[in-house]
């Protein structure tokens, strides 16, 4: 296909994206991750608690950290932090969800999930939503590589890019939780909408051109990609 006559790609976070914050599965993920802290590097709650957002803020994962500073196996780190969240208990299938996705004219735009977690992880809680069947595919942080690339990374935008077969970053579509990661795609022409959780303060400079307290709200944003009703 010839980039001219590309068809636009529109790329869904997953985690605090997809189903609200209020769920509390960050939390839970924290508590994990910092567990995992605890006992893989012998640290204190609170130094572990420390280490953890420090290298939130530097590389936008946690396990980028300690691949990177402390030669911890990735894939043993999911097993024991993302794939044992209690996810069955918690998500449930969205409807509203579903119907919003499913408005979306795939004759215009395909449908592109991308994550930061790990492909079991992002399969998972798709599933669980009652929406891993809208997608064309998935891009994820892979554990599994020698060395793996996140977002807000150029590398990993580039990857869903390729992944997704969009060459034009004017293409792209994006919603997605993160201020970095919104910032980063915003800064590269991708059309971004930062979601921002109901209960969030707005940042004092938006991260992107399109700040929206609902998914529901991607129907005004963008009413391009959207079937006319």
């Amino acid at each position: 296909m010839k980039p001219e006559s590309e068809k636009p790609v529109f790329f869904f976070d997953i985690d605090n994206c997809l189903y609200p914050k209020s769920l509390k599965i960050h939390d839970m993920m924290a508590e994990l991750i910092d567990k995992y802290f605890q006992t893989h590097l012998e640290l204190s709650q609170e130094e572990a608690n420390e280490l953890h957002y420090k290298y939130y803020r530097e590389y936008g994962l946690a396990i980028e950290g300690l691949v990177r500073h402390h030669k911890i196996n990735a894939l043993d780190y999911n097993e024991q932090v993302d794939d044992a969240l209690p996810l069955d208990d918690v998500i449930k299938p969205d409807p509203e969800l579903r119907k919003l996705i499913e408005d979306i004219d795939t004759s215009k735009v395909r449908l592109w999930l991308f994550t930061n977690a790990y492909v079991n992880h992002g399969k998972r809680v798709a599933t669980l939503l009652g929406i891993d069947d809208l997608f064309e595919g998935m891009t994820y942080c892979d554990y599994s590589a020698d060395r793996f690339v996140c977002k807000p990374q150029a590398e990993m935008f580039d990857k869903a890019m390729q992944q997704a077969g969009v060459a034009k970053n004017e293409n792209c579509y994006f919603v997605d939780d993160s201020y970095i990661n919104c910032k980063a795609a915003q800064e590269r022409g991708w059309n971004v909408a930062h979601y921002l959780d109901p209960g969030m303060e707005s940042p004092p400079q938006q991260a992107a051109k399109h700040q929206i307290r609902s998914l529901q709200e991607l129907r005004k944003t963008f009413p391009e990609v959207f079937r006319s009703s």
